[in-house]
């Protein structure tokens, strides 16, 4: 894969990260992420332009607001670096294929919805329906582009089936999940339905497995009781962004696991090693 590409994507995901920091501080509050322009929420000053320059600013102004230094949260820097990270990582992973938009579009509602999960223990339906309609509108552009109906149609699929088992969790043991946890697992199924139900399960089986052994681990160190809320989007999040980039490997390893015949290959050798 090009260097440049991959780079130019990567900095494509900084500049979207920065807007996605304006999403996470307005939309938990019901404000709009147009307007006003940004400012220090401590003084209200105007950020000036070469004060908005992502991560970078952040680094020269010495982690302060220019004009009463206070301190400037780090989840600024760390949702901009991330976000390019995973941009580039995904670019290495897809190239500019059909498929890249609707990855880096839904990898940035995630990012959104798992930093706003964290802060405010909120899944914004503000962020989750905007990232739900334009992944759909890639997927059914990618679907157009290469005449892969039946993904679109699996993608479709694995949406409702997932609300649904979410739906269904949820009125069964209303305190294990909030509603916000099954319209995401809706979006995760629409997004990875793409690439088939196995990436769907990988995602909610890592996500679920991570969060559970941070639960564990804080209880354990007496942060946490049984009774404590945890930010379960954002381990659903992550799994889902673990299943876009090594998701393929891995479903390979298990198809050959549970029927080497259908591959051709032995037990635990993956058919298609991801490069």
């Amino acid at each position: 894969m090009p260097s440049v590409f991959v780079i130019l994507t990567g900095l494509l995901g900084l500049a979207v990260g920065s807007f996605l920091n304006v999403a996470v501080s307005r939309v938990p509050a019901g404000r709009s992420v147009l307007r006003p322009r940004s400012a220090c929420p401590r003084c209200a000053a105007p950020i000036a332009a070469r004060d908005n320059i992502p991560l970078v600013s952040w680094i020269l102004l010495g982690r302060r607001c220019r004009a009463c230094r206070v301190p400037i949260p780090v989840r600024y820097p760390l949702v901009e670096a991330l976000t390019a990270v995973l941009f580039a990582a995904e670019a290495l992973r897809f190239g500019p294929s059909e498929a890249l938009p609707a990855a880096l579009v839904l990898t940035a509602g995630l990012v959104a919805l798992a930093a706003c999960d964290a802060e405010h223990l909120l899944l914004p339906r503000r962020l989750l329906y905007p990232t739900l309609a334009l992944t759909a509108a890639c997927l059914l552009g990618a679907a157009a582009a290469t005449v892969q109906w039946q993904r679109l149609g699996s993608a479709a699929a694995c949406g409702v089936g997932a609300f649904a088992v979410f739906f269904a969790l949820h009125r069964a043991r209303a305190g294990w999940l909030g509603f916000g946890d099954v319209r995401l697992a809706g979006l995760l199924g629409a997004g990875l339905g793409w690439f088939g139900p196995l990436h769907l399960l990988f995602a909610v089986l890592s996500g679920s497995a991570a969060g559970l052994l941070v639960g564990v681990g804080l209880m354990a160190t007496g942060r946490a009781t049984r009774r404590t809320r945890l930010p379960f989007g954002l381990y659903l999040a992550a799994g889902a962004v673990a299943a876009l980039l090594v998701g393929e490997p891995v479903v390979h390893w298990y198809e050959g696991v549970i029927d080497p015949s259908a591959t051709g290959a032995p037990p635990h050798v993956p058919v298609h090693p991801w490069p």
